[in-house]
């Protein structure tokens, strides 16, 4: 849960395949919003909210293996259509 009481969702699996998607529910409203997607495909990763706001995504499948990379977003991806992240 992010400081504002938003759930950010990032990847995740489905009868397609892999996701690289990323998506903020709001609980208030209980609506969903796209925030656009992430570098690489990813399941079963981790993702840490930090001090300084932004959210770490670590590891996780990848439809060829498992992912030795991370991924930050932080306050910007939050504004539809212009996701920022960061490969680490």
């Amino acid at each position: 849960m992010l400081k504002d009481g938003k759930v950010l969702v990032t990847g995740g699996f489905n009868d397609d395949g892999f996701l690289k998607t990323a998506e903020l529910y709001d609980p208030i409203t209980e609506t969903w919003t796209s925030t656009g997607s992430m570098k690489f495909e990813r399941s079963r990763h981790t993702a840490s909210v930090l001090t300084n706001g932004k959210v770490l995504v670590v590891g996780g499948d990848y439809p060829d293996g498992f992912l030795n990379n991370a991924e930050f977003f932080w306050k910007t991806i939050f504004r539809k259509h212009d996701p920022k992240y960061e490969i680490v």
